[in-house]
């Protein structure tokens, strides 16, 4: 399997999980959390929320920063952008012109002035 492939593939399947994408939401809210903070929100224990966190880890959404003896989670949109523009943007693009192409057909040749 190609490496780009894997990469997406990881990424699908860490957003699979509920669990998952609310420590991708907790960290948009406030990033560079510790595990402990992230603890504290969520509704776990600290063994079962490390794993989830490992799995955004290795899937590159979650990036770890280490500050002293701290370690800060960083959220990494970049995989989320790679498969919005592979896989919702060309849909996006296809609507987008379809409404354009709809308002010029009922706004007519004048396009809108009288």
């Amino acid at each position: 399997m190609p490496k780009e492939v894997e990469g997406v593939d990881q990424v699908f399947k860490a957003m699979a999980d509920p669990n998952r994408r609310k420590v991708l939401d907790l960290l948009y809210a406030n990033n560079g959390q510790t595990l402990s903070s992230l603890c504290e929100q969520l509704d776990m224990q600290r063994q079962s929320a490390t794993q989830h966190i490992e799995i955004l880890i290795k899937a590159n959404l979650v990036t770890v920063v280490w500050k002293g003896r701290e370690k800060l989670h960083f959220i990494n949109p970049v995989p989320i952008y790679e498969v919005y523009a592979r896989w919702v943007r060309k849909f996006e693009e296809n609507r987008l012109g379809f409404l354009h192409d709809l308002k010029t057909q009922l706004e007519g040749e004048d396009h809108g002035t009288t």
